[in-house]
């Protein structure tokens, strides 16, 4: 399991801007895949985006276009831009690691709120 700690949420209006940051407490480099996750209220954990070591991203059809994932191996942080955000964005957001998963290992994870 790989420790993460998620940061970067709070609360926006409709259309504005935040930047999630995922901080591991060792390095991520030997690490493949890595991902974004979400649960709103009432609603499952989902996955929203995913990079690969390799540079691969795939986002769910509802953030695509507005999100941008990416991975710096060298600040073993991993972020998550959102842009126009809405107000069905808001939920607790998570980022992980396929054996994290496996293990049902979640962290705290981070609270974005996007309301007028």
């Amino acid at each position: 399991q790989v420790p993460l700690v998620e940061s970067g949420g709070g609360l926006v209006q409709p259309g504005g801007s935040l930047r999630l940051s995922c901080a591991a407490s060792g390095s991520i480099a030997s690490v493949d895949h890595m991902g974004w996750y979400r649960q709103a209220p009432g609603k499952e954990r989902e996955i929203v985006a995913a990079i690969s070591g390799s540079g691969i991203v795939n986002y769910v059809d509802s953030v695509k276009g507005r999100f941008t994932i990416s991975r710096d191996n060298t600040k073993n942080t991993m972020y998550l831009q959102m842009n126009n955000l809405k107000p069905i964005d808001t939920a607790v957001y998570y980022c992980n690691t396929p054996l994290n998963v496996a293990r049902h290992y979640w962290g705290q994870g981070t609270q974005v709120t996007v309301s007028s």
